[in-house]
C-alpha cells in the first residue's frame, strides 16, 4: 500500500492503495541518469533498461549530492496570525467523489538587481529544467539546484536565461514546506531579472494545504462519509509549523498556479492521471476552471477537485500509452512529464531485499517513451530530481 495521498473515500482504479500483484505488472521503462558533476553541458547521459521496471541500476557516474547551501531564512508569521481566505458562497454538494495558475504577485520586499544583460530581440530562450516533488525538503532542493548550476552558493539564481518548471507538491511530510515556497518565489523574481523564468504547477498537496487553511475542520461530503480538509491534510503528512507560517502572499501565489502547461513539446502535469480532461478541452480551459473553482466554489467542489488530482498510475500497464495519447491529443505536445507518483511505487521496487532505501538513478521513462516520471521519492529516502529537458 502506498502511503501517498491517503484520504477518506472509496478507492479508484488509478488512485490510492495498490495490491502487490498490480505493482508487479509494469511496462518496460528507461532510467535516465543526470549529468555527473563537472560536466559543463547536458550532453552526457546514460540509460539503464529494465523489464517490468526491474531494479538494474547503474552506480557509476552517480555523483554525491554535495553540500547544501543556506539561503535567507523565511519570515515567521506574526504572533497569533491565522491565514484566511475571502468568504465564499455556501458549499453545494456534488455526488460521486473520486479523492493539487501563472506566478503570483511580486515579493513584498524589494528584489535586488542582478548584473544580467537584457535578452536581445529574437534571442533564443535558455535551457528548460523540471523539478519533481519537493515535499518540504528544502536542503535537498538547494543542494540539487546548486549541483545543477541553477543557484549559487548563497542560494540565488545563477542560471541566466534558463527556464525552470516545478511540478508541484512543495509542502507536507518534509521539514520546511514554507521555506520551499519562499525559495521558489524568490527564484521566480530573480530569474525574471535575468531574462529567464522560474514557474510552478499546482499539485494535489497545494490544493490540500490551501483547503486545510481555508476550511479547517468544516465537513465535506463524500460517498464514504464525512471528512474534512484538515483531517486529510494531517493524514497526508501536513506539518503544523507550515500552517502556522502560511501568510496571505503565500496563499495568493499558490492559488494562482496553473494546473497544466506546455513547454517545448512537453506536456507538464503534476499528477499521472487523465482527470485533467474533466476540467477542459484546452490548457487555458483547465487552468481557468481550477482558478474559478478556487475563487468561487464551496468546500465540496474544492474537495472533489483535490480528490480527482490525487488519482495516479493512469500511464502504467498496457493501457498507459493510450491514456497519455488522450492528454496529448487534447492539449498538445509529444510527451508527458509528471510528478506525484514516486518512482519506487511506479516501478514496484519500493522494498529492497536488504531493507536499503530505494536507489533512483534519475527520471523514469515509460509508457512507450511517452511519459517521464519525476518524483524520485525524496520522502522515502529516494532522490529529489532536477532534470534538463528533453531527456
Amino acid at each position: 500500500m502506498t502511503p501517498e495521498d491517503r484520504f477518506p473515500g472509496p478507492e479508484h482504479p488509478d488512485s490510492g492503495p495498490r495490491h502487490q500483484p498490480d505493482l508487479d505488472v509494469l511496462p518496460y521503462g528507461t532510467y535516465y541518469e543526470p549529468e555527473p558533476a563537472g560536466y559543463a553541458e547536458a550532453a552526457y547521459e546514460s540509460e539503464t533498461y529494465s523489464g517490468y521496471g526491474g531494479a538494474r541500476y547503474l552506480e557509476q557516474h552517480w555523483p554525491a549530492t554535495g553540500q547544501a547551501h543556506n539561503v535567507h531564512a523565511p519570515q515567521a508569521a506574526h504572533p497569533g496570525y491565522e491565514p484566511t481566505l475571502p468568504d465564499r458562497p455556501s458549499p453545494v454538494h456534488q455526488s460521486d467523489d473520486p479523492p493539487t495558475i501563472e506566478l503570483g504577485p511580486p515579493l513584498a520586499e524589494p528584489v535586488p538587481a542582478y548584473p544580467y544583460p537584457a535578452p536581445a530581440p529574437g534571442e533564443p530562450v535558455g535551457p528548460l529544467y523540471v523539478v519533481g516533488d519537493v515535499h518540504g525538503y528544502l536542503e535537498e532542493l538547494r543542494a540539487e539546484l546548486r549541483h545543477q548550476g541553477l543557484i549559487d552558493a548563497d542560494g540565488h539564481w545563477a542560471a541566466g536565461r534558463s527556464r525552470i518548471w516545478f511540478l508541484g507538491d512543495f509542502t507536507d511530510r518534509g521539514p520546511d514546506g514554507i521555506g520551499v515556497i519562499d525559495l521558489v518565489m524568490q527564484l521566480a523574481a530573480e530569474a525574471a531579472a535575468a531574462g529567464g523564468y522560474c514557474r510552478a504547477l499546482m499539485g494535489n498537496h497545494e490544493l490540500l494545504f490551501l483547503g486545510a487553511a481555508r476550511y479547517g475542520d468544516e465537513p465535506v461530503q463524500s460517498t464514504a462519509g464525512t471528512a474534512s480538509f484538515l483531517a486529510a491534510w494531517r493524514l497526508n503528512g501536513g506539518q503544523q509549523h507550515d500552517l502556522d507560517r502560511l501568510e496571505a502572499h503565500h496563499i495568493s501565489w499558490l492559488s494562482r498556479l496553473p494546473a497544466i502547461a506546455l513547454e517545448d513539446g512537453h506536456l507538464l502535469l503534476h499528477s499521472d492521471t487523465t482527470a485533467y480532461l474533466e476540467y477542459g478541452e484546452s490548457i487555458p480551459e483547465v487552468n481557468d476552471a481550477v482558478h474559478d473553482l478556487l475563487a468561487d466554489e464551496g468546500v465540496d467542489e474544492w474537495w472533489d477537485c483535490f480528490r480527482r488530482f490525487t488519482k495516479r498510475f493512469a500511464f502504467r500497464g498496457d493501457a498507459g500509452p493510450q491514456a497519455v495519447h488522450e492528454l496529448l491529443d487534447a492539449y498538445g505536445g509529444s510527451r508527458v512529464v509528471h510528478g506525484h507518483s514516486p518512482i519506487p511505487y511506479l516501478t514496484g521496487t519500493v522494498h529492497a531485499d536488504d531493507g536499503a532505501p530505494p536507489h533512483i538513478p534519475g527520471p523514469y521513462i515509460y509508457a512507450d517513451d511517452l511519459a517521464v516520471a519525476m518524483d524520485g521519492g525524496v520522502t522515502m529516502e529516494g532522490r529529489l530530481l532536477v532534470a534538463r529537458l528533453p531527456i
